[in-house]
């Protein structure tokens, strides 16, 4: 832990202090568990833009711990919804993982990884972090306990080209089955003929952490960011069953992955 975070970390455990709080207290006002109060304040989970956003407004400090959040991602060049997920990816024991545009990041190839950061929206340098720090990421499933992911996606996705890269789907698609045989990941297709469903309203991860909790990432055009509220979690956890359900079961699902996976070579 960096001399920073230590001092961000500091500076929640002196307000809460100085407001006469235990954790459990604390937590209450801001809508957290003890536990997770308890878990930002040793360090070992992250505190999230929603966290300091809602101290922030509880309390009254004029937006001060969000700017303490901000500042110090500044000294870190990964950006922050991603250092910040990065940290609980590594931690779950499940990611349940719902894609509507694109494979999962820890499921694609460099090449694939490349052209879904291409377009004009990131410059060279940016891209070439970012990708480095997706492949880096995708360590999690190769270790020796990796968390169980199971992984739901649009039909539309395995069949949308990349007109400037002949083969790249093919190659992604290949790969994609070969991970998808492995015990700790599936594979689910939301086939198109299943028409309108819930799902269209965006993708989203949920992490389930070893302690219980979860924990979800949901992502727009603008900004992604880490969902912790239990409400909002419980909403998306219910999405992700009706989401779920609209998906081929995992052996017909691999199935058409690899029939459109040699649609692409001819």
């Amino acid at each position: 832990m960096g001399i920073a975070t230590s001092y961000v970390l500091n500076e929640l455990r002196l307000l809460r202090a100085s407001l006469g709080l235990s954790q459990d207290d604390f937590g209450r006002t801001i809508g957290y568990s003890g536990s997770h109060v308890s878990s930002v304040e040793t360090g070992g989970r992250p505190p999230t833009r929603e966290y300091m956003t809602v101290i922030d407004d509880r309390h009254d400090t004029g937006g001060r711990y969000l700017r303490m959040l901000q500042e110090l991602a500044k000294l870190d060049a990964t950006p922050t919804w991603l250092r910040e997920w990065i940290e609980f990816e590594r931690e779950a024991t499940t990611l349940r993982w719902f894609e509507l545009s694109y494979l999962p990041g820890l499921l694609q190839t460099e090449r694939y990884a490349r052209a879904t950061l291409a377009g004009g929206r990131f410059t060279t340098e940016e891209v070439d972090r970012l990708v480095t720090a997706r492949l880096e990421r995708q360590a999690v499933l190769h270790r020796e306990q990796p968390p169980q992911l199971i992984a739901v996606v649009d039909e539309t996705v395995l069949r949308r080209p990349v007109l400037d890269q002949p083969g790249l789907m093919a190659e992604q698609l290949d790969h994609l089955a070969e991970l998808a045989q492995r015990e700790h990941i599936q594979v689910h297709v939301v086939p198109t003929d299943a028409g309108m469903y819930l799902g269209l309203a965006g993708q989203f991860i949920i992490a389930e952490l070893p302690d219980g909790t979860r924990i979800a990432h949901a992502d727009n055009q603008l900004r992604a960011q880490i969902v912790d509220a239990s409400a909002d979690v419980a909403r998306l956890a219910k999405t992700w069953e009706i989401v779920r359900n609209e998906a081929l079961p995992r052996r017909q699902s691999m199935d058409l992955i690899r029939e459109v996976a040699k649609s692409w070579t001819h």
